[in-house]
């Protein structure tokens, strides 16, 4: 669906507050959500992706007319809008050369409002289409995958193994997710144990590891892992599924904790359809920006032991994880995780009329509900 002109300007308000309020929720210290910071960051910096690139669709709809949500799904543009934006990235240089400087345009803008006295619907495209290169030339979009990068390095004391913090995402192109991964590998590989973990078993600080490193931190196994990820981070695959993938991939590698976190779906008054009960009631909100309501869903598999593998005189077997799923669970089942935790973040008025029309209890079973006032966010409601 591309959203009519009020639509859509409701629509990019309501999904730059959504993200703003998580943004807030997920930098904030006394956040109930996670335990160590490092995730919450990690999660900050693809938001801050996700912002930059409504931002730029938003200046994209000031000279083109398509722009396509997935109305009865996630909430979150179609993959066509993430293909195209890349693309441009891509050709932002070249197409600006063939643009006016700005200060060029609003020159001619002025010029042609007084000698015409009507305003310059052309030049206004021009300029628009300017900023929008600009912008999408120079900021950190959220594209259709994002190369990996270790952001932590230490040594697993138990196993004398170094082991690595990595996250890369991705935007899944079948059901139109933002999908935010993270991966705690163990590395055995003898170079990296040598160069890394001193004879006390201790990290070696006289390595300098300019943290963030692009890519996975082993350098003879970093382009592997990248083309791994990027064929192995689809919605459809569950977490345990990945992690089982990437254990048996790579002999030197032992991913002991996956993360993934689902970004949506993303309701807004009047666009969206995926909910009724959800759809109706935010359509009473008198404030359109503030009728909207934006989930996420948090997976986590963990190993609970290391299996030896077989070593014979003809084939050699790797020692490989044990992910535990918790089978207690029906969902966990269903999701292949051992844990997960869904979140509902929503204004304050949106939830006083869900609150109000009986519905907040039913809508929200299973959710931890976070609600965004006056620039805070109140968790445990």
């Amino acid at each position: 669906m591309t959203p009519a002109p009020d639509a859509a300007a409701q629509y990019f308000s309501a999904i730059a507050a959504a993200l703003r309020g998580l943004e807030i929720f997920m930098r904030d210290d006394r956040s109930p959500l996670y335990r160590h910071g490092i995730v919450a960051k990690v999660v900050a910096e693809y938001i801050a992706r996700l912002e930059i690139s409504f931002s730029c669709w938003k200046n994209r709809l000031g000279f083109m007319e398509t722009f396509r949500i997935s109305k009865a799904e996630s909430g979150f543009p179609v993959f066509q809008n993430l293909l195209e934006l890349e693309n441009d990235r891509r050709q932002a240089e070249q197409r600006l050369a063939n643009i006016p400087a700005a200060d060029d345009l609003r020159a001619e803008m002025a010029d042609f409002i007084l000698r015409r006295k009507e305003f310059p619907l052309a030049l206004q495209k021009s300029m628009a289409e300017r900023l929008y290169l600009e912008a999408v030339q120079a900021g950190d979009i959220f594209g259709p995958f994002t190369l990996a990068k270790t952001v932590k390095v230490s040594v697993n004391p138990k196993t004398g193994r170094p082991f690595y913090l990595v996250h890369w995402a991705a935007f899944d192109g079948t059901a139109n997710l933002p999908l935010i991964y993270m991966v705690t590998i163990e590395d055995s590989s003898e170079a990296m144990r040598r160069q890394l973990v001193t004879r006390d078993g201790k990290l070696n600080d006289k390595v300098d590891i300019p943290l963030p490193v692009d890519g996975l931190l082993n350098p003879e196994l970093a382009h592997r892992f990248d083309d791994f990820t990027e064929k192995n981070s689809a919605y459809t695959l569950s977490p345990t599924t990945i992690a089982t993938n990437l254990d048996k991939d790579f002999e030197t590698l032992h991913p002991t904790q996956l993360r993934r976190v689902v970004l949506g779906p993303f309701y807004s008054a009047g666009i969206t359809e995926h909910n009724s009960a959800v759809s109706d009631v935010l359509s009473k909100v008198r404030k359109p920006e503030n009728a909207w309501l934006l989930t996420w869903t948090v997976q986590e598999v963990y190993s609970k032991g290391e299996r030896a593998g077989r070593k014979g005189l003809w084939s050699k077997e790797k020692d490989a994880q044990e992910f535990y799923i918790n089978t207690d669970d029906l969902e966990a089942a269903r999701q292949g995780v051992s844990s997960y935790e869904k979140h509902a973040l929503i204004p304050h008025e949106a939830y006083q009329a869900l609150y109000a029309a009986g519905e907040a209890q039913k809508i929200f079973l299973g959710y931890k509900v976070h609600i965004l006032s006056k620039g805070q966010v109140i968790s445990d409601v």
